[in-house]
């Protein structure tokens, strides 16, 4: 027999009223996630997943030799003028997009894939499992829910989610799922090592000691987000990440085949496509201030949407992609506060659903209550 959530009767037969809060409830209350909704068979999706107008555009065709910078960290160790070169490559990249993709890294491609693979192990695996990891208890070094945010008024995104702290403090591997443990403690050992390294760039980047964000605790933190985007009866209303602001100092995001990453650069949503290995560095509110002089600091942030084609492949990126299943994705975000690092997954789905969406804001030059809080 299917798993099934039954959402209750949300509109007021006596005044036909929508209402939202019991809706959120219900959802919330299920503990089974957007995953419980499909697995359930809905052909509409409820109200609350309700976007308004999407803005999905892609690049057009003027605009498609724009791409985000790809930075070879090959032999950057070893060879002091290849360093140097490596160092200019991310300066600039910080400075044009705030964004970049590293490759030859260090992290074993197979790491990679098997992390993303991990990540659908969970998200599809029973619903009576899945439940007993569901919480929104921020003291739980693990938990599973949908939206972080769900009550805050905002449309809710297509996505489920599963996340776990590494850092500040003892990790216990215990506190993790069997059936994701071993390779998650090995990626969260191998992306917080080139967390390391990207930061002892970024400090030579800004003519700094190459320890200088380190020692300014800027890695202090780990967390993991392992993220899930079920099939979509109704893409077209719904996203999977609205645009936001990741709140840290760098993020870094494993990003499978299917791809589904833009940013906005220079007015215009820019594809990210997925390289094989690759990992999308994301310079984080946190540390954009240091890329700007005395003028206002322009933010750039990733979304995420549901490719214009439906495309079945075995391996991708961030992991495995299954035909009639999800796209993942892993994230890895350093702050004083975390490291986060995300895996999405993104199943094939009706074309044009978007996933997660990046823009740009203004905020003030000055920054630097930002770093010394905690």
């Amino acid at each position: 027999m299917r798993n099934c959530i039954c959402l209750p009767d949300l509109i007021s037969r006596k005044h036909h009223r929508y209402d939202r809060e019991a809706e959120l409830r219900a959802f919330d209350d299920s503990k089974a996630g957007v995953k419980g909704l499909v697995e359930s068979g809905v052909s509409k999706i409820p109200r609350m997943f309700h976007g308004g107008k999407l803005d999905i555009g892609e690049n057009s065709g003027s605009d498609s030799k724009l791409s985000v910078p790809v930075v070879d960290l090959k032999d950057i160790s070893a060879n002091p003028v290849l360093r140097v070169e490596v160092i200019d490559q991310i300066r600039s990249a910080c400075q044009e997009w705030g964004f970049f993709q590293v490759i030859n890294h260090g992290i074993p491609v197979n790491v990679l894939d098997e992390m993303i693979d991990g990540t659908r192990r969970f998200h599809e695996q029973d619903a009576d499992v899945r439940k007993e990891f569901y919480t929104r208890d921020l003291k739980e070094r693990f938990k599973y829910y949908s939206n972080g945010a769900l009550f805050s008024g905002q449309a809710a995104n297509w996505r489920d989610t599963f996340s776990f702290v590494v850092a500040p403090g003892t990790f216990k591997p215990e506190v993790l799922p069997p059936i994701c443990r071993d390779i998650a403690v090995e990626y969260s050992q191998k992306i917080r090592g080139l967390g390391f390294t990207i930061f002892e760039l970024l400090s030579e980047a800004l003519g700094l000691d190459p320890s200088y964000l380190k020692e300014f605790n800027c890695a202090e933190g780990l967390s993991i987000n392992g993220h899930y985007y079920p099939p979509c009866p109704e893409p077209e209303l719904t996203m999977g990440t609205t645009k936001h602001i990741d709140v840290d100092f760098m993020t870094l995001v494993l990003q499978e085949r299917i791809g589904g990453l833009q940013v906005l650069h220079e007015d215009k949503w820019v594809n990210v496509p997925p390289v094989h290995g690759a990992l999308v560095v994301n310079i984080g509110a946190y540390h954009k201030w240091q890329w700007t002089e005395d003028a206002p600091l322009r933010v750039k942030y990733p979304r995420l949407f549901h490719v214009s084609e439906q495309r079945h492949s075995k391996v991708g990126e961030m992991g495995t992609w299954h035909d009639s299943n999800g796209i993942y994705s892993v994230k890895s975000a350093y702050s004083v506060l975390e490291l986060t690092s995300r895996v999405e997954i993104v199943p094939p789905t009706v074309p044009g659903f978007v996933l997660a969406k990046v823009w740009k804001s203004w905020v003030p030059s000055k920054l630097s209550l930002w770093i010394t809080s905690s």
